[in-house]
């Protein structure tokens, strides 16, 4: 057994996430934190080791996870992707307690970190449920439905499911402008994308090259139907914006004239 403290430093992945976990589980590590690479400081007093993604160790611990509670591991995996600064080692430490209890039952509320990652798995989801309300497409001439969100969490991985089977007949790429990476559908599969985009186009009234010029007649009705179905004086403000925060506006035909 190690018996100096260890930082382990992965990709960044989920898949590598697990890895790492396997990797600290196997070699019996003291662990003092786990880093992504891109922001891993060293520590005064711990070795820092680089795990390299192993996909079948990564489902050996998905595995292991889902037989000891299936609930659970989807909380584990929506806290991930909050992104919430030191999350992984919460994370690790949660699975370690879990995976020595014999018989676990469920995330116990009484338990500080158990209930900080239940916190953020449900927002994650609320945040997933929102992204599926507010994707607006936008035709593009090379005939690909085009889509841009910028999501407090990184959902993208959690709506492909939502969209491959609402949209199974047209060729779609959602943009996270947040991340610099999208999903795209060829009308077989979702695969993940790596983009830098020059411009970023929100539903903006200023009109864009890259898109139809028939999409902005669309929008055009659209809005003019938005606006026509809302009587000013009941609306509520203040529940309305509870519900399309202002944050997602720009990405909203319907509010293109408010942005």
């Amino acid at each position: 057994m190690n018996s100096f403290a260890t930082t382990l430093v992965y990709d960044g992945s989920f898949n590598g996430f697990l890895t790492t976990v396997f990797i600290a589980f196997e070699e019996k590590l003291h662990v003092a934190d786990i880093q992504k690479e891109y922001q891993a400081q060293s520590g005064l007093f711990s070795n820092t080791e680089t795990v390299f993604t192993d996909n079948s160790k990564a489902e050996r611990v998905w595995n292991g996870l889902k037989k000891k509670n299936y609930n659970t591991l989807t909380s584990i995996y929506f806290a991930f992707l909050s992104e919430n600064e030191g999350i992984e080692f919460i994370l690790y430490c949660f699975i370690k307690t879990m995976m020595a209890q014999q018989n676990f039952k469920g995330i116990d509320y009484g338990d500080a970190s158990a209930l900080h990652i239940s916190q953020l798995a449900k927002k994650v989801g609320r945040e997933k449920h929102r992204m599926e309300a507010f994707v607006r497409f936008q035709l593009t001439k090379d005939q690909i439905y085009f889509a841009n969100i910028e999501p407090d969490f990184n959902v993208l991985p959690l709506i492909s499911k939502h969209f491959k089977n609402r949209y199974a007949d047209q060729e779609w790429l959602i943009y996270d402008t947040k991340r610099k990476y999208g999903i795209y559908y060829d009308l077989h599969k979702v695969e993940m994308v790596d983009l830098e985009l020059n411009e970023i186009h929100f539903n903006r009234t200023r009109k864009s090259e890259v898109f139809e010029e028939n999409e902005y007649q669309y929008q055009n009705l659209w809005t003019n139907y938005f606006n026509s179905t809302n009587i000013k004086s009941r609306i509520n403000k203040k529940l309305h914006q509870q519900h399309v925060p202002k944050r997602y506006w720009k990405y909203l035909s319907e509010k293109k004239d408010a942005v």
